[in-house]
């Protein structure tokens, strides 16, 4: 089962919509206040507040027009609708032991979403791309920049199920 688009899960999805929300609805009008009181004050071209006001609202506009081109190509996927939950697709929560027996525990989320410090990887990370389709007791190499690494695929849960 190969996501189209942009997989995200649900709440991935809700988290982008929020943090689209709150710069269009809290920080742009903020800035938009302090930059029209800034233009008010005379000289733009030395004025710290107009000139950072600007700017930010650049990067707000950016990020908005990111996230909104994000969102519209995401592809909301329900991973406890999988139907083979033997093995690792979009949304597992995989369970892995290197050579030396170091085990970590993964989630493969959409790639908007990954945070590998909490065990959240992107769907098109070269991890997750090595993983998927694997079923428990599969070896899977991973290539990296410093090199090949291979894990062993110890469990496989998806929400909603205790480990397998």
């Amino acid at each position: 089962m190969k996501p189209d688009g942009n997989p995200v899960t649900a709440a991935g999805y809700a988290a982008m919509k929020a943090r689209y929300d709150h710069l269009l609805g809290t920080e742009r009008p903020e800035i938009v206040e302090i930059v029209s009181w800034a233009a008010g004050n005379g000289d733009r071209s030395e004025n710290g507040d107009y000139l950072y006001g600007r700017k930010r609202m650049r990067e707000i506009d950016r990020e908005a027009a990111h996230l909104a081109r994000r969102m519209k190509a995401a592809r909301v996927i329900d991973p406890s609708e999988t139907p083979d939950q033997s093995r690792v697709f979009f949304g597992a929560v995989v369970t892995i032991a290197d050579e030396d027996d170091a085990r970590k525990t993964v989630t493969l989320v959409g790639d908007d979403e990954q945070d590998a410090a909490h065990g959240r990887i992107g769907w098109s990370s070269p991890m997750a791309r090595a993983l998927r389709g694997a079923s428990v007791g599969d070896l899977r190499t991973v290539r990296l920049p410093a090199g090949e690494k291979e894990w062993e695929i110890l469990a496989i849960a998806y929400p909603g199920q205790e480990h397998a």
